[in-house]
């Protein structure tokens, strides 16, 4: 389950708004020390959930490839539940540096700059497991 979160391209992160409404969001993300890290927008609908109830499901599929003669899908998929918080200062750096390295890495100078310059310009938040479950067709 862990190896799925730390090459999965995308997640989708699921939130619940104040009128008990669901709302999904396909998002960039990467996995250190154990924590989901996303960064958006100052403002949103996901925020505006997260502020209400930071209870999140977090879903990330990898490896598929159809199987159209077995009506079939070979996957790896993984569904994290846990409570989702704004990180700051080193915290948020240490994301954002995360998400330039895992699909910017041979611009981290250029990637390092770019934090610099948009970093008051972006939220981060973090996911904290409570549970981590896992299921694939191989």
């Amino acid at each position: 389950m862990l190896s799925i979160l730390e090459k999965g391209e995308f997640g989708m992160l699921s939130t619940v708004s104040s009128s008990n409404e669901p709302y999904g969001v396909p998002l960039n993300y990467c996995f250190i020390d154990q924590t989901i890290y996303f960064h958006c927008a100052l403002e949103g609908e996901k925020l505006n959930n997260i502020e209400k109830n930071s209870s999140v499901s977090f879903c990330v599929v990898c490896g598929t490839r159809l199987q159209p003669e077995k009506f079939s899908t070979i996957y790896e998929s993984c569904i994290v539940q846990g409570s989702a918080t704004e990180v700051f200062n080193e915290e948020k750096q240490l994301a954002l540096e995360g998400l330039v390295k895992k699909y910017s890495n041979e611009f981290q100078a250029q990637g390092a700059d770019y934090i610099r310059k948009a970093q008051h310009k972006t939220r981060v938040m973090k996911i904290v497991p409570r549970s981590i479950s896992g299921k694939a067709k191989r």
